[in-house]
């Protein structure tokens, strides 16, 4: 299902133009995952993204299901958007990778309102070891594939702090954007404090 990959990497670079750097980690077992960096200037505000390349290529699969189907089920790369020149976030592309590889390592099945941990800081320094995944759609549209494959979703990942992941556990994916939004939080900072939780 290697042929997907194109497609995916044609689709991001017409959302977020072409990458400046790119780098592949391969873990034992699974596919190799790139991870992309794509720079964008937002209004004199430089912002990078980081797009993974190599999830979808094949369906995320139920870990209790006897059989993996290996054409049906759902597909995803993740993007993670941050200020640039703030922090050493381009650290961030291994624990990245490692989140990428997850269906094909754990047989998770990773979908939007879902809480991915890598157990460390994002990048040196980061306040953040966890990420809430966001609604695809936004910032890079879903790639419809022919018939029977699903089509490939752009997940986008919204860094937590350690207390916002737990408080998540609780109360769930909607009440913490709900949070955020009412203290303007911005996601896209890097060293981001946590938002009031009581």
């Amino acid at each position: 299902m290697a042929e997907v990959l194109p497609l995916v990497e044609a689709r991001l670079t017409t959302a977020l133009g072409e990458p400046d750097a790119r780098a592949a980690v391969t873990f034992l077992g699974t596919d190799r995952i790139e991870v992309l960096r794509f720079h964008e200037d937002l209004q004199g505000e430089n912002v990078v993204r980081y797009a993974t390349l190599g999830m979808s290529a094949h369906p995320m699969t139920d870990p209790t299901a006897m059989v993996a189907d290996p054409v049906k089920g759902p597909r995803a790369e993740l993007v993670l958007s941050v200020r640039s020149g703030l922090a050493e976030t381009d650290k961030v592309v291994r624990a990245l990778a490692v989140l990428a590889a997850s269906p094909q390592v754990e047989g998770l099945v990773v979908t939007p309102g879902a809480s991915l941990d890598v157990g460390d800081p994002l990048w040196p320094g980061a306040p953040f070891t966890s990420v809430l995944v966001g609604e695809p759609g936004g910032l890079v549209e879903d790639l419809e594939l022919d018939e029977p494959l699903d089509p490939v979703r752009f997940l986008p990942l919204l860094p937590m702090t350690p207390n916002e992941a737990a408080w998540k556990r609780v109360h769930g994916a909607g009440a913490l954007q709900e949070r955020w939004l009412a203290n303007g939080a911005d996601l896209r900072d890097p060293h981001r404090k946590s938002v009031p939780l009581d």
